[in-house]
């Protein structure tokens, strides 16, 4: 009953790969025996291929560890991928199809009708569609997404909001850190002393992933929330942490205090369950006038919250506030673990 269960982790170099090794670094329930990467690092120790890049040291025994290729078969019983896109969709799939269940950071499968687009905090219930996924592609294994690291920490927020009130559009202006763009990510010329106001990809991703997020499950499918989202995405430069301008227009009445009630009160599945990395506040309010702000508040409970600050009435719609949320932990990593833990729970893995 103590024994762990095997995990891999496909493109384990890059930074998600290293946040997903110190994450699972003394994890009671999964262990790391597997690691995969590019054809250029196969073979090689993880020391020696990986430019580690976080501020905790490299733990001593994923330092020997050989990369191998990222294809069947592996030494695990469940797949973890941050494998860039132009690769993570095929490969994933191999995985799925060979049986295992693949826990995907990647974006390739998220809007698949068949595959479940997770916050175990918000819509546990879409766990149903792996059961269509494994019927439908005629498969053992399955592939589970959590969403893109801006859209996380908007719907933590968004979700109490839905469900009490009922949302009718969103509007959000996002300043992304650097680390969501990988490693070696944006040149230090052009973004010292400067804004960058595009990323590419990633405003059409926030905008579909919460109606499907926020969703409801019902005859095998997901039916989309019925609220729009109009998002402007840039790249600013801070280490880790994305923010966001959040403005929301909804269906019935409330006030301040109710919006701030709501979110402080916000559970889910995994704070019923214990799960070992769900936060235990998953939705955190703050009152200072200038906060939330990325260098002091990102890592508030281990960077699994989204933090909310300067919640107010706005002049066009109904309310604005202000989002914070971790992007390589809770928009990432952290999510995929968390992802799996509540898979564990439900008998799934």
């Amino acid at each position: 009953m103590n024994k762990k269960i095997r995990v891999g982790i496909l493109g384990a170099t890059g930074m998600v790969g290293q946040r997903f090794i110190q994450l699972l670094d003394g994890h009671p329930q999964f262990e790391v025996t597997a690691l995969a990467a590019s054809e250029r690092s196969e073979s090689r120790s993880f020391q020696e291929a990986c430019a580690w890049k976080l501020t905790n040291p490299m733990p001593d025994w994923v330092k020997t560890m050989p990369l191998q290729a990222c294809q069947t078969p592996l030494d695990c019983d469940v797949v973890f991928s941050s494998l860039p896109s132009s690769m993570a969709g095929e490969v994933e799939a191999a995985f799925a199809q060979a049986g295992y269940p693949v826990i995907s950071n990647s974006s390739n499968h998220r809007m698949s009708v068949d595959v479940p687009l997770l916050v175990p905090e918000i819509n546990a219930e879409h766990l149903k569609l792996i059961d269509v996924q494994r019927e439908r592609r005629n498969q053992k294994g399955y592939i589970v997404t959590n969403p893109n690291c801006t859209t996380v920490a908007l719907v933590l927020a968004l979700a109490p909001i839905q469900e009490a009130f009922g949302i009718e559009a969103v509007i959000v202006s996002t300043m992304q850190a650097l680390s969501g763009a990988g490693y070696p990510g944006v040149a230090s010329l052009d973004i010292i002393d400067n804004v960058i106001p595009y990323i590419d990809g990633e405003e059409p991703k926030v905008e579909s992933e919460p109606r499907k997020i926020l969703g409801l499950f019902a005859d095998g499918a997901v039916t989309p929330a019925d609220f729009r989202v109009s998002a402007q995405c840039h790249r600013v430069n801070v280490s880790d942490g994305h923010t966001e301008a959040v403005t929301i227009k909804l269906k019935k009445k409330a006030t301040i205090a109710d919006l701030i009630e709501v979110m402080e009160n916000f559970q889910g599945e995994p704070q019923k369950l214990n799960l070992y990395s769900a936060p235990n506040r998953p939705v955190i309010v703050m009152k200072e006038h200038n906060r939330p702000q990325p260098r002091l508040d990102r890592d508030l409970e281990k960077g699994m919250a989204t933090v909310v600050g300067r919640v107010r009435e706005d002049n066009i719609f109904d309310f604005r506030f202000t989002v914070l949320g971790h992007n390589t932990v809770r928009g990432a990593a952290g999510a995929a673990i968390l992802n799996a833990e509540l898979l564990v729970a439900k008998g799934y893995i």
